[in-house]
């Protein structure tokens, strides 16, 4: 009897976007593959040899966006060039290389994926020094302009979410039969709703005719409440369901949920939906066929998400509260032609079964016997063993 395939995933909790994205695509490949098929999701970040700086990062990516958005784009911008990049890479050679070297000697993969860019290089630096090549995807998890650090050459595969994104890649120079458009992953159960809104209102209470307004924030998302307050007394026939809690006074029937775990049934039951423009959550409305009203944008990726939605006819961004009034009563004139019409771009632009896909290719290329690794990888030795030396990091066992 043949031996399972062993997939490999690393990811980080810097956000939610990279660890959705590696859960979807290990959900998916344990459908698609069942017992054939061994998923392990790993996070080196969270290894106790990993720097205190790089895994308290996870906690404080979110403090430091929201009270120091300047601060995070100028990091951002920063980083984003060839020479601070290429800094990033070593830097991260020299801290994760035996972290990620023993995760590999453990899970003995078949093939490897990471949804977080900062892995790429010490994983090729392993595949490199160990002159081994395990197939090594990378799943970009941000819709367009995105930072370059994504585009490693070490990659056999850079599966992207879009024609913007996949053309960005070429012009860092990535071969065109390595890059693929796969969309950004989302949990499978967003390829599953087939369901009538109106039943599933019913279901859960909700009035079945009216316009629904679907909002996923909180208190923390700029403008998130002063929008609402806007929407609760602008006289417009809508109901609003938000999964973000709070104990407010509204004047328009509204549903409120503190924590759900069924985001594509609500997904589906809505209209539209008011949010941030985070790759996840944008990811998932157009995944469902939902207008987006985007309401805040975090200075960096954050800004691709939200020209992605703009410039393709999917939504609105509303960086006043008046703006996103505006935005509502021209959807909803007309008998709601233009709430229907971005409804049916975002329809066009979502992958809700990326996760499949990036599932069946990982499985495609995964292959029992080690491959001899490439010469692009080969010609990295004397670099890469310089690199750890001056560190004092073994590059073996043995050392």
């Amino acid at each position: 009897m043949n031996q399972p395939r062993r997939i490999l995933i690393l990811t980080a909790d810097v956000g939610f976007g990279h660890r959705t994205a590696a859960e979807a695509i290990a959900a998916a490949a344990r459908e698609s593959f069942g017992d054939r098929c061994l998923v392990e999701v790993v996070n080196p970040l969270d290894d106790d040899r990993t720097p205190a700086f790089l895994h308290d990062q996870q906690s404080d990516y979110d403090k430091l966006v929201r009270q120091m958005p300047d601060v995070y784009k100028l990091r951002y911008q920063f980083s984003d060039a060839a020479v601070p990049t290429a800094i990033l890479d070593s830097a991260f050679t020299v801290m994760l290389y035996r972290v990620v070297f023993d995760i590999i000697k453990r899970v003995q993969p078949n093939v490897a994926l990471t949804t977080y860019p900062f892995f790429m290089a010490p994983l090729s630096a392993c595949f490199a020094l160990q002159k081994t090549c395990i197939p090594l995807l990378t799943v970009v998890t941000d819709l367009t302009h995105v930072h370059q650090v994504w585009f490693h050459d070490g990659a056999d595969l850079c599966l992207v979410p879009s024609q913007e994104t996949y053309d960005q890649a070429l012009d860092y120079g990535l071969d065109p039969e390595r890059v693929r458009v796969c969309g950004i992953p989302v949990h499978p159960g967003f390829s599953r709703q087939d369901r009538e809104p109106a039943e599933i209102r019913s279901e859960l209470d909700w009035d079945v005719n009216m316009t629904t307004v679907l909002v996923v924030g909180s208190k923390r998302v700029k403008n998130l409440m002063s929008v609402l307050n806007v929407l609760n007394h602008s006289g417009l026939p809508l109901q609003m369901v938000l999964v973000a809690g709070g104990d407010e006074e509204w004047h328009k029937p509204t549903h409120i949920y503190n924590f759900i775990d069924r985001m594509p049934v609500f997904m589906r039951a809505a209209d539209l939906i008011v949010c941030k423009a985070g790759g996840l959550i944008v990811t998932e409305a157009l995944a469902s066929g939902l207008p987006l009203l985007i309401v805040d944008v975090t200075p960096g990726q954050e800004q691709g998400n939200a020209a992605y939605v703009v410039d393709h006819g999917a939504g609105d961004l509303a960086e006043t509260p008046l703006k996103a009034l505006e935005v509502l009563f021209h959807w909803m004139d007309n008998d709601r032609r233009v709430l229907l019409e971005c409804a049916r771009v975002s329809c066009s632009l979502g992958r809700p079964r990326a996760a499949y896909t990036v599932a069946d290719l990982a499985w495609q290329v995964a292959d029992d016997d080690c491959r001899h690794p490439s010469s692009r990888l080969l010609e990295r030795i004397p670099r890469l063993q310089a690199l750890l030396r001056a560190f004092d990091i073994p590059i073996n066992e043995e050392n």
